[in-house]
Protein backbone atom coordinates (compact mmCIF):
# COMPACT_ATOMS: atom_id res chain seq x y z
CA UNK A 1 0.00 0.00 0.00
CA UNK A 2 1.26 3.16 -1.21
CA UNK A 3 0.95 5.57 2.05
CA UNK A 4 0.70 9.89 1.29
CA UNK A 5 2.46 12.03 3.38
CA UNK A 6 1.89 14.23 5.97
CA UNK A 7 4.31 16.73 5.44
CA UNK A 8 6.76 16.78 2.51
CA UNK A 9 10.04 19.27 2.82
CA UNK A 10 13.86 18.80 3.81
CA UNK A 11 15.60 18.04 6.42
CA UNK A 12 18.92 19.93 7.66
CA UNK A 13 21.63 19.02 9.99
CA UNK A 14 24.12 22.12 9.37
CA UNK A 15 25.40 22.48 5.79
CA UNK A 16 23.90 19.00 4.94
CA UNK A 17 20.22 19.02 3.75
CA UNK A 18 17.93 16.16 1.98
CA UNK A 19 14.31 16.16 0.67
CA UNK A 20 12.27 13.95 3.50
CA UNK A 21 8.78 12.94 3.90
CA UNK A 22 6.88 12.26 7.09
CA UNK A 23 3.87 10.11 7.53
CA UNK A 24 1.63 9.13 10.28
CA UNK A 25 3.02 6.36 12.42
CA UNK A 26 -0.52 5.12 13.54
CA UNK A 27 -4.29 4.98 12.18
CA UNK A 28 -7.50 4.73 13.56
CA UNK A 29 -9.12 3.25 10.61
CA UNK A 30 -10.42 0.18 12.93
CA UNK A 31 -12.44 2.39 15.37
CA UNK A 32 -16.50 1.52 15.04
CA UNK A 33 -17.76 5.19 13.98
CA UNK A 34 -21.48 5.91 13.76
CA UNK A 35 -23.78 7.86 12.51
CA UNK A 36 -27.18 9.27 13.70
CA UNK A 37 -30.42 7.62 11.68
CA UNK A 38 -33.64 8.52 12.41
CA UNK A 39 -35.77 4.85 12.80
CA UNK A 40 -38.87 5.90 11.21
CA UNK A 41 -37.23 6.74 7.87
CA UNK A 42 -33.95 5.16 8.06
CA UNK A 43 -32.58 8.55 7.03
CA UNK A 44 -29.26 9.62 8.06
CA UNK A 45 -29.40 13.04 9.97
CA UNK A 46 -28.07 16.20 8.68
CA UNK A 47 -27.00 18.85 11.39
CA UNK A 48 -28.40 22.08 10.34
CA UNK A 49 -26.14 25.42 11.79
CA UNK A 50 -28.89 27.17 13.66
CA UNK A 51 -28.94 30.92 15.41
CA UNK A 52 -30.86 30.70 18.25
CA UNK A 53 -33.03 34.09 17.19
CA UNK A 54 -33.08 33.70 13.42
CA UNK A 55 -33.21 30.16 12.25
CA UNK A 56 -30.69 28.21 10.26
CA UNK A 57 -27.80 30.08 8.31
CA UNK A 58 -25.13 29.47 5.81
CA UNK A 59 -22.40 28.16 7.00
CA UNK A 60 -20.16 30.28 5.07
CA UNK A 61 -21.63 33.64 6.41
CA UNK A 62 -20.26 32.67 9.52
CA UNK A 63 -16.97 33.71 11.66
CA UNK A 64 -15.13 32.39 14.10
CA UNK A 65 -15.16 33.83 17.55
CA UNK A 66 -13.22 33.51 20.80
CA UNK A 67 -15.03 34.10 23.88
CA UNK A 68 -13.26 36.68 26.35
CA UNK A 69 -15.82 36.22 29.30
CA UNK A 70 -19.55 34.76 29.19
CA UNK A 71 -21.64 35.39 25.93
CA UNK A 72 -19.11 38.04 25.41
CA UNK A 73 -16.72 37.51 22.06
CA UNK A 74 -13.87 38.90 20.04
CA UNK A 75 -14.99 38.27 16.16
CA UNK A 76 -12.04 36.98 13.51
CA UNK A 77 -12.91 36.54 9.97
CA UNK A 78 -10.45 34.35 7.76
CA UNK A 79 -8.56 37.12 6.57
CA UNK A 80 -7.65 38.28 9.69
CA UNK A 81 -6.95 35.00 10.75
CA UNK A 82 -4.27 34.20 7.48
CA UNK A 83 -2.44 37.46 8.70
CA UNK A 84 -0.90 35.63 11.59
CA UNK A 85 -0.42 32.19 9.54
CA UNK A 86 3.16 30.94 9.69
CA UNK A 87 4.56 30.06 6.55
CA UNK A 88 6.01 26.73 6.53
CA UNK A 89 9.69 26.90 5.69
CA UNK A 90 9.55 23.21 4.53
CA UNK A 91 12.74 22.63 6.31
CA UNK A 92 13.25 20.59 9.65
CA UNK A 93 16.19 22.42 10.63
CA UNK A 94 18.03 20.47 13.94
CA UNK A 95 19.27 23.01 16.24
CA UNK A 96 20.27 21.00 19.07
CA UNK A 97 20.73 17.10 20.40
CA UNK A 98 19.32 16.14 24.26
CA UNK A 99 19.42 12.96 25.55
CA UNK A 100 15.94 10.62 25.56
CA UNK A 101 16.37 11.26 29.46
CA UNK A 102 15.90 14.98 29.73
CA UNK A 103 12.43 14.64 27.79
CA UNK A 104 9.43 13.83 30.26
CA UNK A 105 7.48 11.42 28.49
CA UNK A 106 4.16 13.75 28.99
CA UNK A 107 5.19 15.91 26.33
CA UNK A 108 5.58 13.33 23.85
CA UNK A 109 2.67 13.67 21.49
CA UNK A 110 1.92 12.19 18.01
CA UNK A 111 4.14 10.22 16.57
CA UNK A 112 5.54 10.09 12.67
CA UNK A 113 7.67 8.29 10.52
CA UNK A 114 10.59 10.32 8.38
CA UNK A 115 11.77 9.00 5.19
CA UNK A 116 13.84 10.40 2.82
CA UNK A 117 11.79 11.71 -0.21
CA UNK A 118 13.08 9.84 -3.97
CA UNK A 119 16.69 8.16 -4.41
CA UNK A 120 18.63 11.11 -4.69
CA UNK A 121 18.04 11.73 -1.24
CA UNK A 122 19.10 8.78 0.41
CA UNK A 123 22.58 9.08 0.70
CA UNK A 124 21.99 12.82 2.51
CA UNK A 125 19.40 11.04 4.60
CA UNK A 126 21.72 8.02 5.51
CA UNK A 127 24.83 10.17 6.86
CA UNK A 128 22.32 12.60 9.13
CA UNK A 129 20.44 9.56 10.39
CA UNK A 130 24.02 7.12 11.31
CA UNK A 131 25.22 10.65 12.72
CA UNK A 132 22.39 11.00 14.95
CA UNK A 133 22.48 7.39 16.07
CA UNK A 134 25.88 7.22 16.92
CA UNK A 135 25.23 10.36 18.73
CA UNK A 136 22.93 8.22 21.03
CA UNK A 137 20.79 11.40 21.21
CA UNK A 138 17.59 13.26 20.31
CA UNK A 139 17.43 15.58 17.90
CA UNK A 140 15.00 18.73 17.96
CA UNK A 141 14.08 21.13 15.23
CA UNK A 142 10.95 23.02 14.46
CA UNK A 143 8.04 22.08 11.70
CA UNK A 144 4.87 23.89 10.82
CA UNK A 145 1.88 21.43 10.59
CA UNK A 146 -1.76 22.45 9.96
CA UNK A 147 -0.02 26.36 10.40
CA UNK A 148 1.01 25.68 13.82
CA UNK A 149 4.80 25.65 14.64
CA UNK A 150 5.44 22.48 16.38
CA UNK A 151 8.60 21.18 18.14
CA UNK A 152 9.67 17.94 16.47
CA UNK A 153 11.72 15.53 18.08
CA UNK A 154 13.47 12.63 15.80
CA UNK A 155 15.55 9.43 16.42
CA UNK A 156 16.82 6.66 13.99
CA UNK A 157 14.19 3.85 14.07
CA UNK A 158 15.17 0.88 11.79
CA UNK A 159 16.66 2.40 8.37
CA UNK A 160 14.85 5.73 9.04
CA UNK A 161 13.46 8.32 12.00
CA UNK A 162 10.80 8.17 14.27
CA UNK A 163 9.24 11.83 14.70
CA UNK A 164 7.17 12.76 17.54
CA UNK A 165 5.79 16.24 17.90
CA UNK A 166 6.46 17.52 21.42
CA UNK A 167 4.23 19.38 23.93
CA UNK A 168 4.63 22.82 24.67
CA UNK A 169 4.80 23.64 28.22
CA UNK A 170 1.21 25.44 28.31
CA UNK A 171 -0.08 22.59 27.17
CA UNK A 172 0.66 20.13 30.15
CA UNK A 173 -0.68 20.58 33.59
CA UNK A 174 1.15 20.43 36.59
CA UNK A 175 0.91 17.37 38.48
CA UNK A 176 0.07 18.89 41.64
CA UNK A 177 -3.10 19.86 40.30
CA UNK A 178 -4.25 16.58 40.78
CA UNK A 179 -2.43 14.81 43.16
CA UNK A 180 -2.37 17.24 45.83
CA UNK A 181 -5.26 15.54 47.79
CA UNK A 182 -3.64 12.57 47.85
CA UNK A 183 -2.39 11.65 51.37
CA UNK A 184 1.11 11.54 52.74
CA UNK A 185 1.00 8.48 54.63
CA UNK A 186 3.26 5.63 54.11
CA UNK A 187 2.14 2.20 53.44
CA UNK A 188 2.62 -0.54 55.52
CA UNK A 189 5.78 -2.16 54.68
CA UNK A 190 4.40 -5.33 54.57
CA UNK A 191 1.98 -4.97 51.88
CA UNK A 192 4.02 -2.98 49.81
CA UNK A 193 6.26 -6.12 49.93
CA UNK A 194 3.92 -8.54 49.01
CA UNK A 195 2.66 -6.35 46.34
CA UNK A 196 5.95 -6.18 45.04
CA UNK A 197 6.32 -10.00 44.82
CA UNK A 198 2.91 -9.98 42.47
CA UNK A 199 4.37 -7.92 39.86
CA UNK A 200 7.56 -10.21 40.18
CA UNK A 201 5.11 -12.85 39.03
CA UNK A 202 3.36 -10.27 36.47
CA UNK A 203 6.42 -9.53 34.54
CA UNK A 204 7.03 -10.26 30.89
CA UNK A 205 8.18 -8.69 27.74
CA UNK A 206 5.62 -6.31 25.75
CA UNK A 207 3.63 -7.56 23.22
CA UNK A 208 1.39 -4.75 21.97
CA UNK A 209 -0.53 -7.64 20.11
CA UNK A 210 -2.20 -8.93 23.05
CA UNK A 211 -3.97 -6.03 24.17
CA UNK A 212 -6.65 -5.55 22.25
CA UNK A 213 -9.60 -3.05 22.32
CA UNK A 214 -12.59 -5.57 23.82
CA UNK A 215 -14.99 -3.30 23.79
CA UNK A 216 -14.68 -2.32 20.01
CA UNK A 217 -14.67 -5.91 19.69
CA UNK A 218 -17.86 -6.57 21.26
CA UNK A 219 -19.47 -3.69 19.08
CA UNK A 220 -17.84 -5.51 15.87
CA UNK A 221 -19.07 -8.74 16.90
CA UNK A 222 -22.80 -7.02 17.63
CA UNK A 223 -22.81 -5.42 14.30
CA UNK A 224 -22.11 -8.94 12.44
CA UNK A 225 -24.71 -10.53 14.84
CA UNK A 226 -27.97 -7.86 13.57
CA UNK A 227 -25.99 -7.91 10.17
CA UNK A 228 -27.50 -11.45 9.85
CA UNK A 229 -30.37 -11.01 11.73
CA UNK A 230 -30.12 -12.43 15.26
CA UNK A 231 -30.86 -11.06 18.23
CA UNK A 232 -28.04 -9.88 20.10
CA UNK A 233 -26.71 -11.73 23.26
CA UNK A 234 -26.17 -9.57 26.60
CA UNK A 235 -22.85 -9.89 27.82
CA UNK A 236 -22.38 -10.98 31.41
CA UNK A 237 -21.67 -8.63 34.00
CA UNK A 238 -18.43 -9.02 36.01
CA UNK A 239 -18.02 -10.69 39.30
CA UNK A 240 -18.15 -8.24 41.92
CA UNK A 241 -17.52 -8.69 45.81
CA UNK A 242 -18.21 -7.07 48.66
CA UNK A 243 -15.61 -5.03 50.76
CA UNK A 244 -12.74 -7.29 51.87
CA UNK A 245 -9.69 -7.06 53.75
CA UNK A 246 -6.87 -5.56 51.48
CA UNK A 247 -4.00 -7.54 53.31
CA UNK A 248 -5.98 -10.49 52.43
CA UNK A 249 -6.39 -9.80 48.82
CA UNK A 250 -2.91 -8.99 48.53
CA UNK A 251 -2.13 -12.41 49.88
CA UNK A 252 -4.66 -14.22 47.72
CA UNK A 253 -3.81 -12.72 44.80
CA UNK A 254 0.11 -13.89 45.38
CA UNK A 255 -0.74 -17.24 45.59
CA UNK A 256 -3.36 -16.79 42.55
CA UNK A 257 -1.44 -15.45 40.05
CA UNK A 258 2.02 -17.21 39.94
CA UNK A 259 2.80 -18.24 36.67
CA UNK A 260 6.94 -18.49 37.33
CA UNK A 261 7.34 -21.08 39.36
CA UNK A 262 6.68 -21.62 43.71
CA UNK A 263 6.29 -18.34 45.33
CA UNK A 264 8.28 -16.95 47.60
CA UNK A 265 6.89 -16.50 51.05
CA UNK A 266 9.05 -14.51 53.09
CA UNK A 267 6.56 -11.76 52.09
CA UNK A 268 3.57 -13.51 53.38
CA UNK A 269 5.30 -14.28 57.08
CA UNK A 270 6.34 -10.75 57.73
CA UNK A 271 3.77 -9.63 60.24
CA UNK A 272 2.56 -6.19 60.30
CA UNK A 273 3.09 -4.36 63.68
CA UNK A 274 0.32 -4.67 66.41
CA UNK A 275 -0.72 -1.12 65.62
CA UNK A 276 -1.05 -2.03 61.88
CA UNK A 277 -3.18 -5.47 63.00
CA UNK A 278 -5.25 -4.20 65.25
CA UNK A 279 -6.65 -1.21 62.38
CA UNK A 280 -8.49 -3.31 59.23
CA UNK A 281 -7.42 -1.99 55.88
CA UNK A 282 -10.16 -2.36 53.68
CA UNK A 283 -10.73 -1.32 50.21
CA UNK A 284 -13.75 -2.61 47.48
CA UNK A 285 -12.44 -4.96 45.16
CA UNK A 286 -12.44 -3.35 41.54
CA UNK A 287 -14.85 -4.66 39.36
Amino acid sequence: MAYRPSWQGHLKLSLVTCPVALYTATESAGDVHFHLINPKTNNRIKMITTDPDTGPVNRSDLVKGYEVSKGEYILLTDEEIKSVKLESTKTIDIERFVPEAEIDRIYWDHPYYLAPDGKMAQEAFGVIRTAMEKSGQIALGRIVLATRERILALEPRDKGILAYTIRSEDEVRKPNEIFKDISDEKADPAMISIAEKIIEQQEGPFDPSQFVDRYEEALRALIEQKKKGHKPVASPEPEDTNVIDLMAALRASLGGKSKTGPRSTSAAKSKPSKKRTAAKHRVRKAS
